[in-house]
């Protein structure tokens, strides 16, 4: 795997280093021992997969309060996302600020999320598959969101949502 740090503090984004032979390829999407040598947390708790039949589904921007925060890494499986994290962390000299990246399932890149950051992407294909490994269990009482067009972070998003959830669109301002 190649780890490439993002202006996000903590966010990474994860390239494949396939060993290629006459049958394709074969290459290692997690190790413990390179996140916990980049002092990524290593813990896996779940695996969970979203699919989205429409080009133009939003979900997010997501997140789970301490002490039930996670981490994540985020594969896109099938078709292709704009994906965004958003620094929610107070104390983190990238607070307030996002990046974004595009994934899909043939560029097989990955993003880790760090605890305290708020995640969400617009799928770019219809039948979008995005493969989640999360470090913490599903809370429901610390479930949280921020709202994908809020204007405090002015995040560019590459089109217009054609579908995303109440909830998602009804988070309040950051602010």
């Amino acid at each position: 795997m190649i780890f490439h740090e993002t202006r996000l503090s903590g966010v990474w984004e994860i390239q494949l280093a396939p060993q290629r032979d006459e049958r394709g390829f074969f290459a290692r999407t997690w190790c413990r021992r390179e996140f916990e040598a980049r002092g990524l947390n290593p813990a896996l708790a779940q695996c969970s997969i979203s699919f989205n039949p429409c080009k133009g589904t939003l979900r997010g921007l997501h997140y789970q309060a301490a002490p039930y925060g996670e981490a994540k890494l985020v594969r896109c499986t099938r078709g292709a996302i704009y994906d965004v994290v958003v620094d929610l962390r107070l104390h983190s000299p990238s607070f307030a600020k996002w990046t974004a990246m595009t994934l899909t399932s043939s560029n097989h890149r990955m993003v880790y999320v760090p605890e305290g950051c708020g995640h969400g992407f617009l799928t770019l294909e219809d039948d979008t598959e995005v493969f989640y490994q999360i470090s913490q269990f599903f809370h429901p009482g610390s479930a949280r969101g921020v709202r994908w067009n809020d204007p405090h972070f002015r995040i560019e998003w590459p089109a217009q949502p054609r579908v995303i959830s109440q909830r998602d669109r009804s988070f309040a301002d950051f602010r």
